[in-house]
């Protein structure tokens, strides 16, 4: 256990849009610390979903947004022990803790995928997922239906 809690650090917004969100689900994407391969598919893919969108007043990165927050979810269930039995006890999550469950989420479900290239795979599961379709928006159903059916728990919150 740790003394105090560690800082956050700050993060450098991405060179192309200038946003924190987009070097933080980077980041996440990257691999054996090859960040400008990360990069590299990230920018290809938001170039992929600018050509597939449908509505030409979004952008490419309000696509992805919207897709992050559709594949956010709000309450997640989590185990304790209550008297030798262990019970799914529906609980809120943190704002932070909701945005980078969304990002694995993504590029879990993305990584799954069957096209030939990470940044195509990305960018349909980005689309998909913006039209509320997808792996990653069925996993964050599943998620608040378990929520859901463990309602009857949630009085043993701590």
């Amino acid at each position: 256990m740790r003394k105090r809690q560690a800082k956050k650090r700050p993060l450098l917004p991405d060179p192309r849009f200038n946003d924190q969100l987009v070097t933080r689900f980077v980041n996440m994407m990257m691999w054996d610390g090859k960040k400008s391969v990360a990069f590299k598919v990230f920018y290809d893919a938001m170039d992929i979903v600018e050509e597939k969108k449908t509505d030409d007043e979004k952008s490419a990165l309000e696509h992805w947004k919207e897709a992050l927050s559709n594949v956010m979810p709000h309450v997640e269930v989590r185990s304790r022990r209550v008297g030798g039995a262990t019970f799914q006890i529906p609980m809120q999550i943190r704002p932070d803790r909701k945005i980078s469950t969304a990002m694995k989420w993504l590029i879990l479900y993305a990584r799954k995928r069957n096209e030939k290239s990470m940044a195509l795979r990305l960018a349909n599961e980005v689309l998909a997922a913006a039209k509320e379709e997808g792996a990653a928006v069925k996993k964050r159903v599943d998620t608040h239906k378990m929520a859901e059916a463990n309602k009857a728990f949630s009085h043993f919150r701590f």
